[in-house]
């Protein structure tokens, strides 16, 4: 092993992860990265299927890792359902040769090694002790409470569950929906005169959508869990159109007035082909200014919202925005949940498996990446 470097004890480190990451992790390896003595967040990876080539996961772990700015240090901690082995020579605690490759690789690179700790069910242990003993988990004291962190006894898929939906409110955005489509083909075929059948609110929500769309999104935003079932029709149009969508996510993790340039991006390369700015397409690689967390929590809130309402057909686009708003909040686990499920409706969906890409290379936004 390579020079070791402990900035507190171990039971300490562990009763710290939780705040960093937000959660209490399960089924997991958890990667601190460290300047000098201090870590500064938590990357968390699913624990790999025994099978998998220890070396091969390593690597990706580190080039996750490696993006972090700054980092000369790592610690590691796995959490797991498995139990710890009793071997002639003592304890074999769980998943020996993964943490061995991870902290070789680490080492390579240059990092300093903080700690290798795993916990288990039966209690916790120390993969750099020599003679490795199987500790309490009473002696992990209670995750400090950080200002802003909430409850942290949940694991990493933990609120990633759509709001309970309501059969009834989903038939009234459905309908909604179809209103508006309807308004909206007609005036993109020419053919848009009004008739007496058509609904007063889709009409307005429609004029709307036509005359402002960065106003409707921001909008939005001081009503993340409105009740309108045209409001939530006229987003699940807006999601499940990619230039609209894309000009409303932009502007979500920006302001408004970076939202109708966006916008206007977005009609003009849609209209000619012509190519989209490149401070555009630096947003949705995670690239630039850290976007404000609240804003982005509301705004998904907001798709959230908008897909538990949605029928089935028109869930897709607010599953794809939930997926990418979760991915630049750092929150990868939760974004993989929205990803598979958009995914398991429309397979060919091209946004959410560019997102699955991303989340499956473990490509982080570089504004979460940053030091605060």
């Amino acid at each position: 092993m390579n020079t070791i470097i402990r900035t507190t004890e171990p039971a300490e480190l562990l009763g710290i992860v939780p705040a960093l990451a937000g959660f209490t992790p399960r089924q997991s390896i958890v990667m601190l990265p460290f300047h000098g003595t201090r870590a500064s967040g938590a990357m968390r990876i699913d624990l790999p299927d025994p099978q998998t080539d220890a070396d091969d996961f390593a690597e990706v772990a580190l080039r996750a890792l490696l993006q972090v700015s700054g980092v000369d240090g790592v610690a590691a901690v796995v959490y797991t359902d498995e139990a710890p082995q009793s071997v002639p020579d003592g304890i074999l605690l769980p998943r020996l040769t993964l943490i061995e490759a991870l902290l070789d690789v680490a080492a390579d690179a240059g990092l300093r090694i903080v700690d290798a700790l795993c916990v288990t069910a039966q209690g916790w242990g120390d993969y750099l002790d020599e003679d490795p003993v199987v500790r309490s988990l009473e002696e992990i004291p209670d995750t400090p409470d950080i200002a802003g962190i909430g409850d942290v006894s949940g694991d990493q898929e933990s609120g990633a569950e759509l709001p309970a939906g309501d059969l009834v409110d989903r038939e009234r955005v459905g309908r909604a929906l179809h209103e508006i489509d309807d308004l909206l083909e007609r005036h993109r075929l020419g053919s848009g005169r009004i008739t007496a059948t058509d609904s007063p609110f889709a009409l307005s929500v429609a004029c709307m959508l036509l005359d402002d769309l960065p106003a409707f999104a921001e909008e939005l935003l001081d009503a993340p869990s409105g009740d309108d079932p045209y409001d939530c029709a006229a987003l699940l149009w807006c999601l499940n159109r990619p230039v609209l969508r894309d000009a409303i996510l932009v502007q979500w993790a920006t302001d408004l007035a970076f939202g109708e340039r966006a916008l206007d991006a977005q009609l003009e390369f849609s209209a000619s082909g012509g190519g989209i700015p490149d401070a555009v397409g630096e947003i949705f690689l995670g690239r630039g200014p850290r976007p404000d967390a609240d804003r982005l929590g509301c705004a998904l809130q907001v798709v959230r919202a908008a897909a538990s309402r949605a029928p089935r057909h028109a869930q897709v686009g607010a599953l794809t925005a939930a997926g990418w708003l979760a991915w630049a909040l750092g929150r990868s686990s939760h974004a993989g949940k929205y990803i598979d499920r958009a995914l398991e409706i429309d397979p060919k969906h091209s946004m959410a498996s560019l997102i699955s890409t991303m989340l499956s290379a473990a490509l982080l936004p570089e504004w979460a990446l940053q030091r605060g």
